[in-house]
């Protein structure tokens, strides 16, 4: 960079108020007021303070109780320096949006700096009932238990063994238990950072991973968790109608029962799901307790000794021998493989999120969902282990359930098999595959070995009934919260609670109605596939969010569970993906296709929520490792971008300038709004609202406001304090190498009007962009950039209001066939052939052709062409003309000419100010802008060549899209005001844009490969 070297002077520094810049990142939070005595807020506002702070509490519509009336006077205990200062309280930081409860906030800086110190006035908090919350045990690992054990654990996990084999069977079991307690440790760590409200699952990934993943995961978990309702209905559907059928009881047929029974069964649970949290709680209690008894009479029953029938049906109690044979697989049928296997055992460890769905029910989430759901995995898998090995330890594999084949004390009939040794022959059966009972043929063995077989029942009713209510509670709450946070559209509705616990009973009856219509096809098989995928493309995704939050060292990931790795929830979700396709490939598919899907819409819409998400922290360390390693690289000429400093005041008022900009610089280099608040001007809109604004109009740029503080009306302080500023935004843009190269900044076209001190600010800011090292662009167009007086006009006038984001300009409109002419008048290192080209990358100026014209001479015209024309051909820029201008050295029109100096004459000094050298010395020192008789005649020559420049440019470029005409240097000894003339006569008399432009001299094009 060059150095700073300034036309001010240095007496004009030495007067720099003592001013302060702020830097406006967001808006001051809203407080409650606090008001001081009348008198007392007289004298402050007369001194120039607030007469009102606020600092008391912001409550939430239909606000809630707080916790304590202890605890709310502890939260506004003052400091000891001074009592607005509030000490360290924890509702400082809660969100009353996620928690639902009353928000304390801190004083504001402002407030604090400004304040009067006083008392405060404690308002009134209206009580209201406590909802009901749930602990550990009843809140989680019991709800957790009943979702895990459902109708497999009774009905298939005895038929797996005999498929598998002992061993492999507690090979299935812990390989589904590594998945979901991988999962577990990944919910623990989620949930204990930081405060989690309803939603479970939805909520933790949305959090974590952002909207865009979160959304997705919401709809398809909710949906998950209502065909899991379903398919538990049915499964206890299917259990009461083979009763029916052995009871010769059957309504109207199998089928049609199973609908019957199952449409009965789920209202039936929906009443007690709207009966509220209290009732179903305790439903859940009572069918543990069923469940409790149906394991205690199954394992009495394997040491009562065994009667002649259950010996039939195959069971002898604990033989080594019968452990032995069953110790390894005998595969039979279509299934028989590990993996069929393993696809139908997966589904009965699926529960291990119901505790998390209702975590905004929970006492402590933090603290309940890691220990309840651990628990729940523990104590769930230690009963499939038990059972596996229990009935692989008394049953063998095939029997006939017939009396008569006991074997008497001597027989003489071939026998064959693990039965012969235990007195009975079952090889007739077992050689014709006729066998009824035993292992491999019934599903109902547990009955059979149990003291007491309608216990068994019993459980399976409870175990599929606790299920399916488990899910049908789920997917409201889950699904409520999906409609809170309004990703997507015209699904608000269902977010409405009811109640003290906010139950969502419209979404109880949505999930109430997609049950139903799965229960209604009567068929486990086709809807069992897609709920094993949807569950494990959400585990995938909630250790992927364990996994990601960890590798971005965010500061704000501080889980107070401790017990987990990143590289295991990496595991988990890879590993889960994997079982998705092994399990059921095209169901997998099916499920990446909805996910991706509703991904594309969440990221297309781009909802309006920041929630501190790993994906933001990962963004944010890779922009800080990327521009770190840039800083170390030098620059070189073939990764030259134009990276521009916008001098766009607000940029909702010279949108012209910032779609310009925008079109060159988008997705390519950098682009920065620049904006210097003088004094107690405001901004029309707050910083957030113009970054919304530029989002809107698909600008991709930053904003960077500097309010100056003047503390001194005098013109000079405000001369020095803005020009200070500007040197100040041109040394602190950007960050690295990201950092402006070039400034842009539009015409001054009111010049000739303005104060001489605004027009010498103006130069200067030129002129010290140029000793910043810094090229120059200056857009000029016909109508001008600033639109202020036009939104003041519509809205006085009471017309149609246009939104400013809607407000079109020519740089958004296709420019056709029209020509980009570049009046390349001296070599400034390439910046004035890059930005037309860049230009012609875009889709709106694609179909533009770029002419380009040169200086030259009549005798030498076709030889510097051809030289230009191989120059650009080097440069590999697309030019379609080049155009030799041969009469730049005759004089311009005298019309022309007297136009020019009229537009100087009320800038150069009277001839009263002529007496004596030193007057003029004086007055060159005080009204820097004026133009002497000398200075004239001394710049005549240059004077008339930029006249003579604009006839041929007004002749040449009548019908251009956008001239582009190199910008002149300013001189130390030429003044302001002649300057501007000259940058007007240049670019006056044209109705397309035209940009002025100058690089610093230093090369961005190059035909080198290095």
């Amino acid at each position: 960079m060059g150095h700073y070297i300034s036309r001010r002077s240095l007496s004009e520094q030495d007067t720099l108020p003592q001013g302060r810049i702020s830097f406006n990142e967001e808006a001051p939070p809203h407080y409650s007021s606090w008001r001081v005595d009348r008198g007392a807020a007289a004298d402050v506002q007369a001194n120039g303070t607030i007469g009102e702070v606020r600092v008391g509490m912001e409550v939430k519509a239909g606000g809630q109780e707080t916790e304590c009336q202890g605890s709310r006077q502890e939260g506004r205990r003052p400091s000891i320096y001074s009592s607005v200062d509030a000490v360290p309280h924890l509702e400082f930081y809660s969100n009353a949006t996620a928690t639902g409860r009353v928000r304390r906030n801190r004083p504001s800086l402002e407030t604090l700096r400004k304040a009067f110190e006083g008392e405060e006035q404690d308002s009134a908090v209206e009580k209201t009932r406590q909802p009901v919350r749930f602990g550990w045990v009843t809140g989680v690992m019991i709800r957790c238990m009943l979702n895990i054990w459902g109708v497999i654990l009774f009905l298939r996990l005895s038929w797996i063994t005999s498929q598998a084999g002992v061993i492999l069977t507690w090979v299935i079991i812990l390989m589904s238990v590594l998945v979901t307690s991988v999962t577990s440790l990944s919910v623990s760590a989620i949930s204990t950072n930081g405060r989690v409200s309803s939603g479970g699952a939805y909520f933790m990934i949305s959090r974590t991973l952002g909207p865009e993943m979160g959304g997705p995961i919401g709809v398809v978990f909710s949906f998950a968790n209502a065909l899991g309702c379903a398919l538990n209905t049915v499964g206890f559907a299917e259990t009461v109608r083979d009763l029916l059928i052995e009871y010769n009881a059957v309504m109207v047929d199998d089928i049609n029962d199973v609908r019957i029974i199952g449409t009965i069964t789920v209202t039936l649970l929906l009443l007690i799901s709207l009966a509220g949290m209290e009732w179903e709680s305790k439903a859940q209690i009572i069918f543990f307790l069923v469940l409790m008894v149906t394991f205690t009479n199954y394992f009495v029953g394997t040491v009562i000794p065994a009667t002649p029938e259950k010996q039939a049906m195959g069971f002898f109690n604990y033989r080594a021998e019968i452990f032995v044979e069953n110790l390894f697989p005998d595969w039979r049928g279509s299934q028989g493989d590990f993996f069929q296997m393993f696809a139908i055992f997966f589904p009965s460890a699926i529960g291990i999120l119901a505790g998390a769905n209702i975590s905004g029910d929970l006492k402590d989430p933090e603290t309940a969902i890691p220990k309840g759901t651990l628990f729940a995995i523990f104590w769930t898998t230690l009963s499939y282990i038990l059972i596996s090995v229990t009935v692989g330890a008394c049953v063998v594999r095939d029997a006939s359930g017939n009396l008569n084949d006991s074997l008497p004390f001597n027989f003489s009939e071939p026998c064959d098999g693990l039965g012969c040794k235990l007195g009975w022959n079952f090889t007739k059966c077992k050689q014709s595959q006729s066998c009824s009972f035993g292992l491999a043929n019934s599903i109902q063995v547990l009955s059979l070995v149990s003291g007491f077989g309608l216990l068994i029942t019993a459980g399976v009713f409870a175990a599929s009934l606790s299920s399916a209510l488990a899910f049908l509670v789920s997917a409201p709450k889950v699904f409520q919260c999906l409609c809170r946070d309004n990703i997507y559209p015209y699904i608000d509705f269902f977010a409405k609670g009811y109640g003290k616990n906010n139950e969502p009973l419209r979404a109880y009856i949505l999930t109430y109605f997609i049950a139903l219509a799965f229960i209604l096809i009567a068929q486990l098989n086709v809807i069992a596939p897609l709920i094993s995928n949807f569950f494990l493309c959400s585990y995938a995704l909630i250790n992927f969010s364990c996994f990601h939050a960890s590798i971005t060292n965010s500061p704000g990931w501080r889980p107070s569970f401790k017990y987990y790795s990143r590289w295991t929830a990496l595991f988990g979700a890879v590993i889960s993906v994997v079982l998705m396709f092994l399990l059921t490939w095209w169901a997998a598919l099916i499920t990446f296709g909805i996910i991706f899907f509703l991904l594309g819409y969440v990221t297309y819409r781009k909802p309006k929520v920041n929630w501190g998400s790993s994906v933001q922290a990962g963004t944010y360390n890779m922009a800080l490792s990327y521009s770190v390693s840039l800083s170390s690289v030098e620059d070189h000429v073939k990764n030259f971008r134009p990276q521009c400093l916008v001098l766009t005041g607000p940029p909702n008022l010279r949108p012209a300038l910032v779609d310009f900009v925008g079109s060159f610089t988008k997705n390519i280099s950098l682009m920065i709004c620049g904006d210097i608040l003088m004094g107690d001007s405001q901004s029309v809109m707050s910083n957030d609202k113009l970054v919304k604004w530029l989002n809107i109009r698909k600008v991709r740029s930053f904003y960077t406001p500097f309010k100056v503080h003047l503390m001194f009306g005098c013109p000079i302080c405000y001369r020095s304090v803005f020009l200070s500023h500007m040197f100040y935004l041109y040394t602190a843009s950007g960050l690295g190498k990201l950092k402006p190269n070039t400034l842009v900044l539009g015409f001054k076209s009111n010049w000739k009007e303005c104060s001489p001190y605004g027009l010498e600010d103006y130069v200067n800011t030129i002129y010290d962009a140029f000793d910043s090292n810094y090229g120059v662009c200056i857009l000029r167009m016909m109508d001008g950039l600033d639109i202020t007086e036009e939104l003041q006009c519509e809205d006085n006038e009471n017309t149609t209001n246009i939104k400013n984001d809607e407000i079109r300009t020519v740089f958004q409109n296709k420019q056709g066939k029209k020509t980009i002419d570049v009046y390349w008048i001296s070599d400034d290192g390439g910046l004035t052939l890059l930005v037309p080209y860049l230009l012609t990358r875009r889709k709106r100026w694609r179909k533009s052709k770029v002419r380009v014209f040169v200086i030259g001479e009549q005798q030498t015209m076709e030889n510097e062409r051809k030289e230009m024309v191989a120059l650009l051909q080097r440069f590999r820029l697309d030019v379609h003309d080049v155009i030799v201008m041969i009469d730049t050295e005759r004089p311009p029109f005298s019309k022309n000419l007297k136009g020019f100096e009229e537009s100087v004459a009320s800038f150069k000094l009277t001839k009263g100010q002529h007496r004596g050298e030193g007057s003029t010395e004086e007055q060159r020192t005080e009204c820097p802008w004026k133009v002497s008789d000398k200075q004239m005649d001394a710049f005549r020559l240059k004077s008339e060549k930029k006249v003579r420049l604009n006839e041929i440019i007004r002749r040449n470029s009548k019908h251009a899209a956008l001239v582009l005409v190199s910008l002149p240097v300013p001189q130390s000894d030429c003044p302001s005001s002649l300057y501007m003339a000259w940058l007007d006569t240049l670019s006056c008399g044209l109705h397309c844009p035209v940009l002025l432009i100058r690089g610093n001299q230093q090369n961005v094009l190059t035909f080198y490969c290095q």
